[in-house]
C-alpha cells in the first residue's frame, strides 16, 4: 500500500471512531412492556406510563423507546415475550400483572424489573422485603386481594339483603384465581355471605357462566380482577344488565360502561407510577434499593342510571363518599 493511501485510510477510520463512540453514547434506552392482556382492555394506561416517564426527563421516540408486549390473554406466550425483551437487551422490563411479572422474572435475573400486581410481593416471593427489594425487582402493589372484603361490604350496602354472592373468576391455573377466591371466601365468612364460585376463560365461557347463573338466581355478583375478564367487561357488564343482576368490579372501566359499581386502587396512578420508577432506573438509580409502592389512591364509581334501571336506591352515604357518580 502507498503512503499516502495508508494517511487516507488511517484518517478514515480515525474520523469514524468518534462518530462510533458518539452513536453508541447516545443509543436511545428501550424499556420493555410485558402484560397478560391487551392494548385494548388498558388502552389508555399507557399514556399514564408515558407520563411517569416524562417526570424524569423521558420522552418517547425523542430520548426513550418502549417496546409493548401484549400476550393477548394467553399465558403461554409471557415467557415467549419476556424471553423476546432480554434478547433485545432492554434497559428494563415493565410487567403488567402476576404472571407476566413471574415470566420476566424466570427469563432475567440482571435486567431491573418494575412490576405491577395486586398481592402481596414480599408474600408471593417477588421481593424479600417492602422497604429493600433486593434482586432485580421492584414495583407497584395495588392491593386487590386486601380490599375484596371492602368491595363485600359496599355490595351489601348497595344491594340490601344480600345473602348469596356469585364470584366470576379465571379458570384454576392462572396465578391469581386461587388466591381471589380464598379472599372472598374469608370476606364472605365475615359478612355472613354465601359464595357460588364460577370460572370463565373465553367469551363463549362467560356466556355460559351467565346462563348458570341465570338458573341459581345469585342476590348479586362479585367479578373477580383479571385482564381477560377486564378485556371482556362489556360483555360483561351487558350480560349482567340482561339477566338484572347486580354486580361490583374491581377497576373504573367497568362502571365506565355502563357496570354497577367498582371500587379499587387508581390503574392510572399505578402505571404512572410505574413510568416513574423506570425513569429512575434510566437515570441510574439501584434496583435493589428502590423500594415497592403502595397504592393509595383507591376510586369508588357508581352508575347512577344502572343503579336505577335495577331497581336500587343508593343510600346516601354512598353518594357522598363515591369519587365519581356517573349520571
Amino acid at each position: 500500500m502507498r503512503r499516502r493511501e495508508f494517511i487516507t485510510l488511517l484518517g478514515g477510520a480515525a474520523a469514524a471512531w468518534p462518530l462510533a463512540a458518539r452513536a453508541q453514547q447516545t443509543a436511545m434506552p428501550v424499556v420493555g412492556l410485558l402484560s397478560l392482556g391487551s392494548l385494548g382492555e388498558y388502552a389508555d394506561l399507557p399514556r399514564a406510563l408515558r407520563q411517569g416517564l416524562k417526570e424524569s426527563g423521558f420522552v418517547e421516540g425523542e430520548n426513550v423507546a418502549i417496546e409493548y408486549r401484549w400476550a393477548e390473554d394467553k399465558i403461554g406466550q409471557l415467557p415467549v415475550m419476556a424471553a423476546e425483551l432480554v434478547r433485545q437487551q432492554v434497559a428494563v422490563i415493565l410487567t403488567n400483572g402476576h404472571d407476566a411479572t413471574l415470566a420476566a422474572k424466570a427469563a432475567i435475573t440482571t435486567i431491573p424489573i418494575v412490576f405491577l400486581v395486586g398481592e402481596d410481593p414480599v408474600k408471593i416471593g417477588l421481593v424479600a422485603s417492602l422497604s429493600r427489594p433486593g434482586g432485580n425487582a421492584t414495583g407497584i402493589n395495588f392491593f386487590v386481594n386486601e380490599l375484596i372484603p371492602k368491595r363485600l361490604e359496599l355490595l351489601r350496602e348497595l344491594v340490601p339483603g344480600t345473602v348469596h354472592v356469585a364470584v366470576l373468576a379465571n379458570p384454576p391455573g392462572y396465578a391469581t384465581t386461587e388466591a381471589v377466591l380464598r379472599s372472598v371466601e374469608a370476606g364472605a365468612r365475615t359478612l355472613g355471605l354465601r359464595i357460588q364460585a364460577v370460572h370463565a376463560g373465553t367469551s363463549r365461557e362467560i356466556e355460559s357462566a351467565f346462563a348458570s347463573l341465570a338458573r341459581a338466581r345469585p342476590d348479586a355478583l362479585f367479578v373477580g380482577p383479571s385482564p381477560f375478564l377486564t378485556s371482556r367487561r362489556v360483555q360483561i357488564v351487558q350480560m349482567a344488565a340482561h339477566h338484572r343482576i347486580p354486580a361490583t368490579y374491581s377497576h373504573r372501566q367497568f362502571a365506565e360502561v355502563g357496570g354497577l359499581m367498582s371500587y379499587g386502587a387508581s390503574f392510572t396512578d399505578s402505571w404512572r407510577q410505574i413510568g416513574a420508577y423506570a425513569g429512575r432506573i434510566l437515570k441510574g438509580a439501584k434496583v435493589a434499593d428502590m423500594p415497592v409502592v403502595q397504592s393509595s389512591k383507591f376510586e369508588l364509581v357508581i352508575n347512577h342510571p344502572t343503579a336505577r334501571m335495577l331497581g336500587l336506591a343508593v343510600p346516601p352515604s354512598l353518594l357522598t363518599t363515591a369519587d365519581e357518580v356517573i349520571e
